[in-house]
């Protein structure tokens, strides 16, 4: 086994694009008067940690990139559609042990959830393991995190060769380091809830959840607790197929 640095070093690297297939320019749709983008860096800093937004070259992502100097975070741009190699570099201009991988398309990601797997991963003190909530997912889709060391993202950069594994990222992490994989898992299972953004059924329940509710405040639980009280809600978008990763 090989054991982390004494201090590691964590990071959050947040992977976010305009140019979403299904809902165009979908970071920066707004509801309570702040876009999706800014309510997800809003509560990434809750974990006081250095966030490092990784977009892309696209001219299009321009105004990603304008958001994040004018919120003094670090920002990377890379490849479009190799995520992977946009992960690895931005790690490489932005030093960290040990990544916390989001996505932009989950603004009510919560700090408090993400510090808790980091303590866990910290704990295991082994820098090829892989800790997640989504594997088996049993936290509302919109809530994911995945942890991993720069070790385990080197080997994938210059190892995974499949376009599913540079798209996606971290595929070839989980099929290499299986025994390795770690997931934090709640009691109740509301794993079937859908509070990410990736159409536009789900931006008209998230809208509804920022305008009509106290969510901005309220951790996973709370907010789990918000939609399994309101089934009309739910149904808004129940029926959106998630993209396979």
């Amino acid at each position: 086994m090989a054991t982390l640095p004494q201090h590691p070093r964590v990071s959050i690297i947040t992977q976010a694009r305009m140019t979403s297939t299904r809902l165009p320019g979908k970071i920066m749709r707004k509801a309570a008067d702040k876009s999706m983008l800014q309510h997800h860096i809003d509560r990434l800093r809750a974990a006081d940690l250095p966030i490092i937004l990784a977009t892309t070259t696209n001219g299009a992502d321009a105004d990603v990139a304008a958001f994040a100097q004018q919120q003094e975070i670090a920002c990377f741009r890379g490849d479009e559609h190799d995520v992977l190699s946009r992960f690895w570099e931005a790690n490489r201009s932005f030093p960290a042990d040990v990544i916390v991988r989001v996505t932009s398309d989950c603004p009510l990601i919560d700090a408090e959830l993400i510090l808790q797997g980091i303590a866990l991963y910290l704990q295991l003190n082994d820098d090829c393991c892989y800790v997640s909530n989504c594997f088996p997912r049993t936290f509302a889709r919109g809530f994911d995190f995945e942890i991993f060391s720069a070790t385990m993202l080197d080997e994938a950069h210059h190892e995974a060769t499949a376009a599913h594994d540079r798209e996606h990222v971290t595929p070839f992490m989980r099929q290499h380091r299986a025994a390795l994989m770690h997931n934090i898992a709640q009691e109740r299972d509301n794993g079937s809830l859908r509070i990410t953004l990736d159409t536009p059924e789900d931006l008209e329940l998230l809208t509804l959840l920022f305008e009509q509710t106290a969510v901005n405040s309220l951790g996973y639980e709370a907010i789990e607790e918000i939609l399994l009280q309101h089934p009309q809600w739910l149904a808004i978008n129940a029926h959106i197929e998630q993209k396979k990763q």
